[in-house]
């Protein structure tokens, strides 16, 4: 009976532990494992570029189209100079290259877009992006348009648009609806203006150009059409019911480009937009009086 207690007690005593029994056969380590080393993240591409001029980081709900219009740009040259495959998949903090290789980016970076005939109006499509081949370069520069004022200028002929100063500045302006202004520019709240109207109102081109960009890609611009005039300027519609464009197509000044609607806004309206090498600017101050 002694004998039973002194082994109860020894199995009780806690410095005296069971032996931990492998059945692997292999000795038993009392050192932990050390884990494998975490392999740090790949960096976004183009981070040997971040901060030079000509170049563009990739902000959270950033697209190539978005990005187009605030460089001043075709989103497909964008996709081209960076040798996108899928436009649609680029990463937040990604650097793209937002002018033409080769060119300097604090000069004229492309040759304007010639328009060379007025072209058919036609249906656009609903696609927004893709990979599709570039729009072709220009080779030759803008003319100024010599078209009469479009019904929206409610002018006559001689009516233009402030004295060019120079170059690309040279644009022919109209307006490119026939209604009321119900908002102004604010560079905080408003990049452009909102013009009132019907839906079905016809919105015309502004100027002589080629259109970039024509769906519903952007958010908080409804049905969209983009259209670049030089190497300086492009000019947006925005909230629009029907298209009448495609990209690549040349427009000409006071050409019917789309019908007004409410494609992404609470009214009928057209948002009007200009854009100077990407950066919005008072259409009032260009437009001609009426």
């Amino acid at each position: 009976m002694a004998v039973a207690a002194a082994v109860l007690a020894g199995c009780a005593n806690p410095s005296h532990r069971a032996p931990v029994e492998d059945r692997s056969g292999r000795p038993v380590s009392a050192t932990p494992t050390p884990a494998a080393p975490e392999t740090a993240p790949k960096p976004p591409p183009g981070q040997e570029n971040l901060g030079k001029p000509g170049y563009y980081a990739v902000k959270p709900g950033d697209t190539l189209i978005r990005i187009g219009l605030e460089n001043g740009q075709n989103w497909r040259d964008i996709a081209r100079w960076n040798n996108l495959e899928n436009p649609d998949r680029i990463e937040v903090g990604q650097v793209v290259r937002v002018v033409p290789p080769g060119a300097d980016p604090n000069g004229v970076v492309v040759r304007p877009v010639a328009p060379t005939a007025r072209a058919e109006s036609r249906p656009a499509s609903g696609s927004a992006s893709g990979a599709s081949a570039p729009a072709p370069a220009a080779t030759a520069p803008a003319a100024a348009s010599t078209a009469s004022a479009s019904p929206a200028s409610g002018s006559s002929s001689s009516s233009s648009a402030p004295a060019a100063r120079d170059g690309d500045d040279d644009v022919n302006w109209t307006w490119p609806a026939a209604g009321s202004v119900v908002a102004g520019f604010d560079e905080v709240r408003s990049k452009g203006l909102s013009i009132a109207g019907k839906a079905g109102d016809p919105v015309y081109a502004a100027a002589d150009g080629r259109v970039v960009y024509a769906g519903s890609g952007l958010r908080g611009y409804g049905n969209l059409i983009i259209v670049k005039h030089n190497a300086t300027y492009l000019s947006a519609y925005a909230h629009n019911q029907t298209l009448l464009v495609k990209e690549d197509q040349a427009v000409r000044r006071g050409q019917k480009i789309a019908e007004m609607g409410a494609s992404d806004a609470d009214r009928v309206q057209l948002h009007f937009e200009i854009r100077r090498q990407g950066k919005p600017v008072d259409p009032a101050k260009l437009l001609p009086s009426r």
